[in-house]
């Protein structure tokens, strides 16, 4: 794994990516602490829609940002994009209203679909051999993983000594280094021209590639499983998401840097996961280990009200840290695997606008899910809606389960797919 950090400009590259994530780590943290100051016990929603709001540019601006700049120097983009998350970043803790919350949420999150796929269409370039490429591709996996759990622990060391507020500051310079990093490179290598199996819908419309992807995931039987799983996370990880800061401060009466160590619980499950799997998909099938950590998300989402109702806080915190956890392993169980089988499962020509349809698709789930867990928590109460969540949960482990083929597809049949092409 660690093959990939000889390169020194994918080393700085990495080193960009890790301080953005941390900078972000932070801001989730401080986010919904500001929530709290601003909405008390209703927080959920405000977090429901401030997390619907990062899905709908995740879905929507990505593929258009990534037209607008596709002719521009990718290194630009990055540093331009890391500048307008620096700026929003350092603007938050100066906002009073929840309206400004949304627009400086969207603001962020498109500025973080930006950078985000023009920075994965780098490392293919910079990193031509295949196995560092691969080796590229684990470091960013357990770089999101140790965000998960790193960032709020430092969230709850500096909360001992700064304000919520000061977070955003923390925020702003991850993002300045991050900045400072990519411009210490020289990004040489250039986007190759269309090839033969890069067909027009690759540069068209996202409506275009959004319906190309949509059709080969609904007629290839190996990814039509993916499509519920995608909701059985999205479920209970927007629940984790969204009311954690309402369980911990409203449920249990406790502090900020409380709210940052149960959500680190969560980080720590799904890192645990993501050091585990590779040897366990040597010896077991997708299918099996998929739909394991669906029933894991159901028992978590389903044991929620449990750990709501014990009246001790620490015996309670502990309760749903430990569900959060399991919540965190079933997560990354399900999730992890997925590229695989796109990569399986479909020919090269059309591994563009699988991935891009993973990436819309599995995000349209969670823009679904983040405002039901918010609204229906301000509405209903936490238990009430943690079952809501666990019956969707169910219903789409049930649907996954029924959908996968038994039989997997025979590698004669499908073209083998490049790394770089894996990515685009």
């Amino acid at each position: 794994m660690l093959r990939a950090l000889a390169h020194p400009v994918y080393r700085r590259l990495f080193l960009a990516q890790v301080v953005a994530l941390a900078g972000t780590g932070l801001a989730t943290v401080a986010l919904g602490l500001l929530a709290y100051d601003l909405a008390g016990a209703d927080a959920g929603v405000v977090l429901g829609t401030a997390f619907a709001i990062k899905m709908v540019a995740y879905v929507l601006v990505a593929p258009f940002a990534a037209a607008v700049v596709a002719r521009a120097p990718r290194r630009v983009v990055l540093i331009g994009a890391d500048v307008v998350r620096l700026l929003v970043a350092a603007s938050l803790p100066f906002v009073g209203e929840v309206g400004h919350v949304y627009l400086l949420v969207f603001a962020l999150q498109a500025a973080s679909a930006t950078f985000t796929p023009t920075f994965q269409s780098v490392i293919p370039d910079v990193l031509p051999d295949e196995d560092d490429y691969t080796a590229a591709l684990s470091l960013s996996r357990l770089a999101y993983d140790l965000e998960a759990v790193l960032s709020p622990v430092l969230a709850a060391a500096l909360l001992l000594v700064v304000s919520s507020a000061t977070l955003f500051l923390g925020t702003a310079a991850g993002f300045v280094a991050s900045a400072l990093l990519v411009a210490s490179v020289t990004l040489t290598a250039v986007r190759q021209p269309p090839g033969p199996d890069d067909e027009p819908d690759r540069h068209g419309t996202f409506g275009q590639r959004l319906r190309r992807g949509t059709t080969v995931f609904a007629r290839t039987p190996a990814l039509r499983p993916v499509l519920a799983l995608n909701l059985a996370v999205a479920a209970p990880g927007a629940f984790v998401l969204v009311q954690t800061v309402a369980i911990v401060r409203s449920t249990f009466g406790q502090s900020d840097d409380v709210v940052a160590l149960v959500l680190a619980a969560n980080g720590l499950g799904s890192m645990a996961a993501a050091f585990a799997l590779p040897r366990v998909l040597r010896r077991l099938p997708e299918r099996r280990v998929m739909l394991a950590g669906a029933a894991a998300l159901v028992v978590g989402a389903a044991s929620v009200p449990l750990a709501l109702a014990v009246t001790s806080p620490v015996a309670g915190l502990v309760a749903v840290g430990a569900l959060w956890v399991l919540i965190g392993l079933g997560w990354s169980s399900v999730e992890t695997p997925v590229g695989r089988i796109i990569r399986r499962s479909v020919p090269a020509r059309d591994l563009p606008a699988a991935f891009a349809a993973q990436f819309s698709l599995s995000h349209a789930c969670w823009l679904v899910t983040y405002p039901l867990a918010g609204w229906l928590g301000a509405a209903v109460g936490l238990a009430p809606t943690a079952l809501v969540l666990t019956g969707v949960t169910v219903a789409a482990t049930v649907a996954g389960g029924a959908l996968w083929p038994r039989t997997t597809p025979d590698p004669d049949t499908v073209e083998p797919a490049g790394a770089h092409t894996a990515v685009s």
